[in-house]
This record gives C-alpha cells, sequence and structure tokens, in this order.
C-alpha cells in the first residue's frame, strides 16, 4: 500500500470514528479507537487528548493508560511513562504489555537488571509476546549474559522465524560465545530478512572463523 494511499485511508477512518464519537460523547472504546488511529497518523496531540478524555470518563482504562505511556515515552517523558504503566498494573497485574513498556523504560534509563525484571514479567504473563524477548535479549547483551540472551533471541525465533532482529540478537549473543559459524549463520539469515546487520559486526565475525581474534 502507497503512503498516499495509506493515509486517506486513515483519514476516512478518522473522519468516521470523529463523527461516532461526536454521536455517541460517552463511548470510550470509540475514543480510544480515534486515539489509537490518530497517532497512526501522526496526530499525536489528538491522540493524547483523546486518551485522556477515556481516563477523566473511566480511570481504571488500562488501554488508555498503556497507549498514553507509549506517547509519553516516546516524547522522552520517561518518568511519567513509568508512572502511567505501574498505574496500569495497579488495575490488571497480569498485562504483560505494561510490564514490557515499563522494561524498555528502565532500559533506556540503563537500569538493565530492572529492565531484565519486568520483560521476564512480561514474557510470563504473555508468553507471545514478541517485543519482550527480543528486548529481553538485548538487555541481556548488555549486561553481558550471552548465554541468557541466546535463549531469549531462539524464543523470539520460535514465535516468528522472519524477525530479523531476533537472528541479529542470535547472532551477537552466539559471537561473545565465540560460537562463529553459527553467528554467521543467524547474520546470513538476518540479512535476508533485511535487518541492516553492523557491517563491522560482519568483519568481526569473519576474523573470528579465521582465528584473529
Amino acid at each position: 500500500m502507497s503512503a498516499e494511499k495509506q493515509k486517506k485511508d486513515l483519514s476516512s477512518v478518522i473522519e468516521e470514528l470523529e463523527k461516532k464519537c461526536k454521536e455517541l460523547p460517552d463511548n470510550i472504546m470509540a475514543r480510544h479507537h480515534l486515539a489509537v488511529v490518530y497517532r497512526q497518523a501522526g496526530r499525536v496531540e489528538d491522540a493524547m487528548r483523546e486518551l485522556d478524555s477515556c481516563l477523566k470518563q473511566d480511570p481504571q482504562c488500562v488501554e488508555a493508560m498503556v497507549n498514553l505511556g507509549a506517547i509519553l515515552f516516546e516524547r522522552g517523558r520517561l518518568d511519567e511513562a513509568l508512572e502511567m504503566n505501574e498505574r496500569a498494573l495497579k488495575v490488571n497485574e497480569e498485562l504483560a504489555q505494561a510490564y514490557a513498556n515499563i522494561g524498555l523504560i528502565r532500559q533506556q534509563q540503563g537500569e538493565g537488571d530492572k529492565a531484565i525484571e519486568a520483560y521476564t514479567a512480561a514474557v510470563g504473563h504473555d508468553p507471545k509476546l514478541i517485543t519482550a524477548w527480543i528486548n529481553l535479549a538485548t538487555t541481556r547483551i548488555m549486561l553481558e549474559d550471552f548465554t541468557g540472551a541466546e535463549k531469549d533471541a531462539r524464543e523470539a525465533i520460535k514465535l516468528n522465524p522472519d524477525f530479523g532482529m531476533a537472528h541479529n540478537n542470535l547472532a551477537v549473543a552466539l559471537f561473545y560465545r565465540k560460537k562463529y559459524q553459527e553467528a554467521k549463520a543467524a547474520t546470513d539469515r538476518a540479512t535476508e530478512l533485511e535487518f541492516p546487520v553492523d557491517p563491522r559486526f560482519l568483519e568481526a565475525i569473519n576474523q573470528g572463523l579465521n582465528g584473529d581474534t
């Protein structure tokens, strides 16, 4: 789908949802859906306004909390994003996406151990949450837990064998475990899937294969 066609489709959906919200101002589901589409269309301020409206109508609307937290994270307002996701967990302590979001915030803050704890909780509540597995692997690599990173990357690949970043993470973990042949195979697969593997990393693997490390 072309960008222009997608833009027109989003505009059409927005128009319909705006009309519905005007007719049914207390319909939280429609208002939340409108916020999501606003965000997709790049209308972030409008999305935040609608999410705030959802929370005023229903202070326990965890979907609005999670989405608002994601926007706050994107804007670099990490403390507010953390607070919003923690607020969602007070309503539903099994909300995997909120844990995953907290992991991302902690990772951004450089608090690796807390990030691992949050991501682990996320996959504990939803083992199919692939982004949490991938971010777990990334954080473990940062903490030099390469055995754990390999395991997490393989879990992500089980869920989606065509996720290039998962293969790249696996390659990094394997490289640091000196499994150079397997690391090369993983980068080959990541490249096939159009993931931008760092050329310097490819060179390091080749040096490992040639016994130069």
